[in-house]
């Protein structure tokens, strides 16, 4: 395996609701689609405009427009006439089955309007937060942070390395001295070496200090360009000899490769600071998981266990 430390992969977001739209019965079974002469996309109707009622409840151009935009990225560029009669089929059944959900009684079962109010303190905790947000996270506050954090700051250094893993002391005692007797470092590295890139003679291109374990990367760092490991490098993945082929200082990241990250970060802190601010301005009273009033013991810290006594003789041996 690699030193270099693995990125984290994020969990692709699921696509239900595109499945869902392509199990959904084809718009072309509901009318039949345009010739070519008539592929001009009609007029929107106004938001007000009334495409259907469920029991007298209107849905409105601007109820379709709304659902469009939570639907995922993907989905988001599907031509109208193509999406917005699907989303109204969904809609139309979605309101039928609250309509009968209400028929039932359901909306006066305490259990079923408890989730509905912890659904509306999120949507509100969610809404405000994005307010607060609004002002705060800006594309000139973004660029401020890469001149102050990134763009100032001096070059890192970076290593082109080749290394030779493989899984035991003395096997890399063997590869190291075959190197020290003149053979080619990337013939042994393709020849010994179990890791990655040992078809390309062991070559791990440029990295920096942070990139790689830190076993692996304080014993690269410590060598100049053409030096060899004195003595085989242990890391979690194995043992490495390792050779340095080039140092170089390399220039900070530019703007659009990191401006992203940064956006992140700044929405992290201002999130944080914002719930603090929040609570500061409440008025909170906490009590025991028994309902009970707090007392000043129950946070105070329980006395240290006494040390047993020793036994004659010497100390005791767990």
């Amino acid at each position: 395996m690699s030193p270099r430390r693995r990125p984290a992969h994020p969990l692709r977001a699921g696509l239900a609701l595109a499945v869902a739209l392509c199990a959904a019965q084809p718009l072309s079974a509901q009318q039949p689609a345009p010739a070519p002469s008539q592929a001009a996309t009609p007029a929107t109707p106004a938001g007000d405009t009334v495409l259907a009622r469920v029991d007298g409840e209107p849905i409105t151009m601007a109820d379709l427009a709304a659902a469009a935009q939570e639907l995922p990225q993907e989905l988001r560029g599907t031509p109208p006439q193509v999406l917005y009669p699907l989303l109204l089929d969904q809609m139309i059944a979605g309101r039928a089955v609250t309509a009968a959900a209400r028929r039932a009684g359901l909306d006066r079962d305490e259990a079923v309007r408890a989730r509905i109010r912890r659904a509306e303190e999120q949507e509100l905790q969610q809404a405000w937060l994005t307010a607060e947000l609004a002002s705060r996270i800006s594309d000139e506050a973004v660029r401020a942070r890469y001149d102050q954090q990134i763009a100032s700051r001096p070059a890192d250094e970076e290593v082109h390395a080749r290394h030779i893993l493989v899984p035991t002391e003395s096997a890399a005692r063997e590869a190291l001295a075959e190197v020290r007797g003149g053979a080619d470092f990337a013939d042994v590295a393709r020849r010994r070496s179990t890791g990655p890139g040992s078809a390309e003679g062991g070559d791990l291109g440029f990295f920096r200090r942070g990139d790689m374990v830190p076993e692996f990367a304080n014993a690269a760092f410590a060598l100049q360009a053409g030096q060899v490991s004195e003595n085989p490098v242990q890391s979690p993945f194995g043992w490495h000899v390792i050779k340095v082929e080039e140092r170089r200082q390399a220039a900070p990241p530019p703007f659009d490769e990191v401006a992203q990250t940064i956006r992140q970060q700044l929405v992290q802190a201002e999130v944080q600071g914002a719930v603090e601010r929040a609570r500061a301005a409440a008025r909170i009273e906490r009590f025991n998981l028994d309902g009970s009033a707090p007392r000043p013991t129950d946070s105070a810290e329980p006395p240290a266990p006494a040390a047993p006594a020793a036994r004659p003789g010497g100390p005791i041996r767990r």
